[in-house]
């Protein structure tokens, strides 16, 4: 457990030393950017070695390892967001531990999220995930809604019970306009998120940039960024 520590530390340093200076170069300050450590497909015991590093913010994607993930962390300072496609049946169980999910993108979802927070008398906050590359359908290869859906779904999420409308995320998408510009597309989430706070003023989270393009996120002006493989290493191989 010593080596994967260290191993863990020094990873976690280096990203914070990227993140750092990719504030600097874009001249904001550090604390504009919050680091969501992602933490899919690793165990519980690397969380904790994580929690004790100083993290406080943690990313799944997969109901099914985070939510005995988060059971077996319960007595940890973290938050836990919830970041991928999330389907209605696996809404009760995200809600017993999500303190965000990250991956609203319609309607449906909105009314089960709102129904289990408050059976469960939590808060949930949510961010709207935009499809940078949405097609006809309005909806994009990996989820989310079309920039064109964002102020109504947002009206929806604002006044349903037990949601807390956070903001707005984004992957950077492989196809479309912004396929391979990553900056790009992240600077187009932040004037939908500008746009957005007119009239949702404290919707403020602008969750983009993982471990390959976090700098271009902070540039662009991202609150938050989702880093896996950068701090834990290569994801062993799901069978």
């Amino acid at each position: 457990m010593t080596d994967r520590r260290t191993e863990l530390a020094g990873n976690l340093a280096k990203v914070e030393e990227r993140i750092a200076a990719a504030c600097a170069a874009a001249g904001r300050p550090r604390d504009e950017v919050t680091l969501i450590v992602v933490t899919k497909t690793y165990p519980a015991s690397d969380v904790r070695i994580l929690s004790e590093l100083g993290v406080r913010q943690v990313g799944e994607n997969r109901d099914q390892d985070a939510a005995p993930k988060a059971a077996a962390c319960a007595d940890l300072p973290l938050e836990w967001h919830f970041i991928g496609q999330l389907q209605t049946n696996k809404v009760r169980s995200v809600v017993g531990y999500a303190d965000f999910v990250q991956s609203v993108d319609r309607d449906r979802l909105v009314t089960a999220l709102s129904r289990e927070a408050v059976r469960a008398g939590r808060e949930v906050g949510c961010l709207l995930q935009v499809a940078l590359d949405a097609g006809a359908s309005g909806r994009g290869e990996r989820g989310g809604v079309a920039p064109a859906g964002i102020e109504e779904l947002a009206g929806l999420v604002a006044d349903a019970p037990g949601l807390r409308l956070g903001g707005l995320m984004t992957v950077a998408p492989l196809t479309g306009e912004y396929a391979g510009r990553e900056q790009a597309a992240f600077e187009r989430l932040v004037d939908l998120s500008t746009d957005l706070r007119r009239s949702h003023p404290t919707a403020t989270m602008v969750s983009a940039g993982m471990s390959a393009d976090l700098e271009q996120a902070v540039a662009a002006g991202a609150t938050h960024v989702r880093v896996g493989s950068a701090v834990l290493g290569v994801r062993p191989r799901l069978g």
